[in-house]
């Protein structure tokens, strides 16, 4: 594999230059210029001696300067990595020192929490700012970074370049995972089957590729609707813009299931990448309103809807499809620390299902002896991702041994998902163990228990964890957030019982008037937790 990002980017602006590459609003960038505007901001950073291999954080709302920045990066081979841009100036200065940040791209919202922490960051020597009216004078303006340098010269670089993601998971400090530019694209395998081609090894495959995909027509159209920052619509894009596609961002900065489908209708996406539940319950809210109006939106673009990092209700994806059942739903399990772990692809509204997948290419269950778990046994294993994988986190061996094991002379990612194999090869989705129940001497997976829960139809979203209990050592609690109000406790714990054992129904009900998630649309148990030791006086 001798593909960089970068090179691959230049050589497809070079062969499309006038394609669409980005759209946002009125705002368009063909191919041409954003090559042209990252070689300019890459220009900035080569002028401020920042070396080879620095870390450079991406602290930037969906937008065109999310991809651009990220270019820039690739272009003078430094490594950008994901800032959660609802962190606090405490958890920035925290990501940013571990990170031994180097740079640093951030929105104007955010001055204030970068202006407070920076003084304890003597490591981070250049600040670039997008948006705001003025730009403090400890930082740079981005357009005016674009507008004084000239393009940067085009370079050597190479595959195994770095492209960083900060996870932090349900729990723990973030942990930069590290994955060298062609182990990335390796994982893109599926994508190009469905493009009938094999994953490029060299510039001159990928712009046959290229060729092959705008003579067809097949162009994908993906519109981030999850954060850039995430890996469902990160990783996506970085696949999109390989095979020369366009990436759609929305202009508001709390999502909108009206603005995702006016943003549909006016560029026509074929691609959508959300997470779960998070994105498309008010999805299918907008679209059941416009009905309601008459106005119903227009989907015929879409080929694909991509969710991945949370549980995707089956209720949900069936409304969904039934809506416009040309499209398909891509129900992916995956993780920060591994691309591929399994998959289910659903297109009929009456056999869409929940945390059921088929398992991956190089995807096995293990148990904790590190054998293969034979399907139909019924035994409770982990995930096991072998083929293209990260080299391990950032500065943490120890944590990278225990994540990405070898296993008779494989390596293998193993961040800590639990299943069980059913005898014809399928997968359900226990959850991670790391948030594993134990109540009795029983363990319950809170996503199993979420999963039943969402099936009665007053829940709207809800968390399951574990409060301390003097008889149970966990009691199972569920923090609720209702559309119907008027069920009571006990209707809600008895429709659980209906599809689960009784001994994983929720003890305690803790109701709320909303659900407060993570921007990315993972489940924030830490609030879930403090929220519901409140209520219950612990």
């Amino acid at each position: 594999m001798d593909l960089n990002f970068a090179t691959a980017w230049e050589a497809i602006s070079d062969e499309i230059p006038e394609s669409d590459a980005l759209l946002c609003g009125d705002t368009r960038r063909s191919w041409q210029e954003f090559e042209d505007r990252a070689a300019r901001i890459a220009a900035a950073l080569a002028d401020a001696d920042l070396p080879v291999a620095t870390n450079v954080g991406l602290a930037l709302y969906n937008g065109p300067e999310y991809s651009e920045a990220q270019f820039a990066c690739f272009k003078q081979r430094m490594t950008p990595f994901n800032v959660n841009f609802r962190y606090t100036a405490k958890e920035l200065h925290s990501l940013l020192e571990g990170a031994d940040a180097g740079a640093l791209f951030f929105d104007s919202t955010l001055a204030d929490a970068i202006d407070e922490i920076r003084g304890d960051l003597p490591d981070l020597r250049l600040f670039i700012q997008r948006g705001g009216e003025t730009t403090p004078d400890w930082a740079e303006s981005y357009e005016a970074l674009i507008a004084h340098h000239d393009p940067t010269q085009r370079i050597e670089r190479s595959p195994d370049d770095l492209w960083m993601l900060f996870t932090g998971g349900t729990t723990g400090n973030p942990k930069g995972v590290m994955w060298p530019h062609a182990n990335m694209i390796q994982t893109m395998k599926t994508t190009y089957a469905g493009l009938k081609q094999s994953v490029p090894r060299t510039c001159e495959e990928l712009l046959d590729s290229v060729r092959e995909i705008e003579a067809t027509g097949r162009v994908t159209r993906q519109l981030a609707a999850a954060p850039l920052m995430h890996g469902t619509s990160g990783i996506a894009a970085l696949t999109t813009h390989l095979t020369g596609g366009v990436i759609i961002t929305l202009e508001e900065r709390s999502f909108s299931g009206d603005a995702l489908f006016r943003a549909v209708e006016r560029h026509r996406a074929t691609h959508l990448t959300i997470v779960g539940d998070a994105f498309s319950r008010p999805m299918l809210e907008a679209l059941e309103s416009a009905r309601a109006r008459g106005e119903d939106y227009d989907l015929s673009s879409i080929f694909l809807v991509l969710s991945s990092g949370v549980m995707w209700s089956a209720p949900i994806k069936q409304a969904l499809l039934s809506f416009n059942p040309r499209m398909r739903l891509m129900d992916s399990l995956g993780s920060s620390e591994g691309v591929g772990f399994a998959a289910k692809l659903e297109s009929d509204p009456r056999k869409a299902t929940t945390a059921r997948f088929s398992l991956g290419e190089f995807t096995k269950v293990i148990d904790e002896d590190g054998n293969d778990v034979a399907p139909g046994s019924g035994k409770r294993g982990r995930l096991a991702l072998g083929g293209p994988l990260p080299i391990g986190y950032y500065k943490d061996p120890v944590k990278s041994e225990e994540t990405w094991p070898t296993l008779d002379g494989r390596r293998y990612s193993i961040p800590g998902d639990f299943a069980t194999i059913e005898a014809d090869g399928t997968i359900t989705l226990l959850g991670r163990g790391s948030a594993c129940i134990n109540s009795g001497g029983e363990k319950i997976y809170p996503e199993e228990v979420e999963e039943a829960l969402k099936l009665h139809e007053a829940i709207e979203d809800c968390y399951v964890i574990g409060v301390a209990d003097e008889r149970w050592g966990q009691a199972i609690t569920a923090v609720v957030q209702l559309s119907d109000p008027g069920v009571d406790d006990a209707a809600l714990i008895q429709s659980v019982k209906e599809h689960l054992a009784s001994y994983k129904a929720p003890k305690h009900i803790v109701r709320v008037e909303r659900l407060q998630r993570h921007a990315n649309g993972k489940s924030d148990y830490r609030w879930a937790t403090a929220v519901a030791n409140e209520a219950l006086g612990r």
